[in-house]
């Protein structure tokens, strides 16, 4: 389930969202005092996908032993995933994305960009533009699927490891060409 990280405990999101940094990105990853750091900065916008709650109903140890789990009331949700942005009034900046190694390949990334692209044009943004490693296929694979497209080149971006990354940007709100829109059909005023 995607949810606006506002509405999260912000102590448990900060160490769950650096516990992931960790695992994802090694050396580059972003440490706890980095995240709240990114979390408090202006114009951001961060969702993360929390982990469905247990049916209560369901069967399971706890109604096999009419026991109660009674910290499951107080459990934390579990987040698998998180994006954000930075809205600058005209272009929204992809910050990061990340998705759990136990959780990828089960369409939380795309479910967390389409939410943050809906949030982005919900905003005003026109275009969507990030950075993204040049060794990082599923990456890659999943912003050309969205229809982003390569913009260009930065070399040695991501430290330390010095990895090049692509820019690439997605259009939002369509684009004037001339003093016309380009969806304009000729004959029309």
């Amino acid at each position: 389930m995607i949810a606006d990280i506002a509405g999260i405990d912000r102590a448990t999101a900060v160490a769950r969202i650096a516990e992931l940094e960790r695992e994802l990105f090694d050396a580059g990853a972003w440490s706890e005092a980095m995240v709240a750091q990114e979390l408090d900065a202006p114009a951001r916008t961060y969702l993360v996908d929390l982990a469905p709650e247990p049916d209560p109903g369901a069967p399971g140890p706890p109604a096999e032993t009419g026991h109660a789990d009674p910290e499951s009331a107080t459990r934390p949700p579990v987040i698998r995933g998180y994006a954000g942005f930075w809205y600058d009034g005209d272009d929204a900046e992809l910050m990061t994305i990340g998705v759990g190694r136990a959780y990828q390949r089960q369409g939380i990334a795309a479910a967390l960009l389409a939410a943050l692209i809906d949030r982005a044009r919900a905003q005003g943004a026109r275009r969507m533009l990030l950075e993204v490693r040049v060794d990082n296929d599923p990456a890659l694979a999943l912003y050309e699927r969205f229809g982003f497209r390569r913009m260009g080149l930065r070399r040695r971006y991501y430290q330390p490891g010095g990895i090049d990354a692509y820019t690439m940007a997605l259009d939002l709100a369509p684009r004037a060409v001339g003093f016309r829109s380009a969806t304009h059909n000729e004959g029309e005023r």
